[in-house]
C-alpha cells in the first residue's frame, strides 16, 4: 500500500501497454510476407506510442519526487504522500500524455505522402514518417524536436533536482547503514531512468536522416521490447521487500506440496 509500489504498479501497467502497442504488429510483419499497415492503423499506433512515452517519462519523474519525500522528509512522508495525493500525482502524466499525443498526431496527420510508400521501421514513428513524407515536413519536424526537448528537459529536471537533494540529505546521515539503505532504494529507479531517457533522447532530439532512422530502429527495439521486460527484473532483484515476498510465496508452494 506504500506510494512507491503504487507508482511502480502504474509504471508496469504502462510498460505492458507500451509493448502491446508495437510488438504484436511487429511479430506479424516478421512472420508475414505482406508487411502492411493501414493509414488509420498507423496514426492510432503513433498516437498511443507518443502518449505512452510521455506518460512513462512523467511517471519516472513522479517516482523520483516520491523518493525525495521518503528520504528527505521521512517524518512527513505518510501525511504528505497520502492516497489522494498519489492519485492526483499519477493522474497528471496520463491526462497530459494523451493530450499532447493528440496534438502531435494531428501534426502527423498533416504530413503529405505521395503514392505507395515504405516505412523504414517496424512500427509507425515520427522520424521515419517525416523522412518519407513529401509535404508538411518542416512544421512536424520542428514541433517534434521542440515538444520532445521541452518534455524530456522538464521531466529530467525533476529527476535530477530530486536526486541532488537526496544525495545532499544522504551525505548528512551519520549512519553508514542509513546511507546504504537510502542509496539502495534509489538504485533501481536510477537504472530505469538512465535506460529509458538515454534511448529516447538518442532517437528524438535530432533531425531524421537515413543514418539516424537506421540507428533508431535498433534503439527503438530496445526501448519498446527490452526495457519493459527488464524493468520488473530491475525493481525485483534490487528490492528487499519483493525478494522476501517471492521467498514466502515459494515457501508456501513447497509446504503445500
Amino acid at each position: 500500500q506504500s506510494p512507491m509500489y503504487f507508482f511502480l504498479s502504474h509504471l508496469s501497467f504502462v510498460d505492458v501497454w507500451f509493448s502491446s502497442n508495437v510488438t504484436p504488429k511487429m511479430l506479424e510483419n516478421l512472420l508475414s510476407e505482406n508487411k502492411t499497415i493501414s493509414y488509420v492503423g498507423c496514426l492510432v499506433q503513433c498516437y498511443f506510442f507518443i502518449a505512452l512515452v510521455h506518460v512513462e517519462v512523467y511517471i519516472l519523474a513522479v517516482m523520483a519526487f516520491d523518493r525525495y519525500m521518503a528520504i528527505c522528509n521521512p517524518l512527513l512522508y505518510g501525511s504528505k504522500m497520502s492516497r489522494i495525493v498519489c492519485v492526483r500525482l499519477i493522474s497528471v502524466p496520463y491526462v497530459y500524455g494523451f493530450s499532447v499525443s493528440l496534438i502531435c498526431t494531428l501534426w502527423t496527420y498533416g504530413l503529405y505522402f505521395c503514392g505507395n510508400f515504405e516505412i523504414n521501421h517496424f512500427y509507425c514513428a515520427d522520424p521515419p514518417l517525416i523522412k518519407i513524407a513529401c509535404g508538411g515536413v518542416r512544421i512536424k519536424e520542428f514541433t517534434m524536436i521542440i515538444i520532445a526537448g521541452i518534455n524530456f528537459t522538464y521531466s529530467l529536471s525533476v529527476v535530477l533536482i530530486s536526486y541532488t537533494l537526496i544525495v545532499v540529505a544522504v551525505l548528512r546521515m551519520r549512519s553508514a547503514d542509513g546511507r546504504k539503505k537510502a542509496f539502495s532504494t534509489c538504485g533501481s529507479h536510477l537504472t530505469a531512468v538512465s535506460m529509458f531517457y538515454g534511448t529516447l533522447i538518442f532517437m528524438y532530439l535530432r533531425r531524421p536522416t537515413e543514418e539516424s532512422v537506421e540507428q533508431g530502429k535498433m534503439v527503438a527495439a530496445f526501448y519498446t521490447t527490452v526495457i519493459p521486460m527488464l524493468n520488473p527484473m530491475i525493481y525485483s532483484l534490487r528490492n528487499k521487500d519483493v525478494k522476501e515476498a517471492v521467498h514466502k510465496a515459494i515457501a508456501k508452494v513447497n509446504l503445500g506440496q
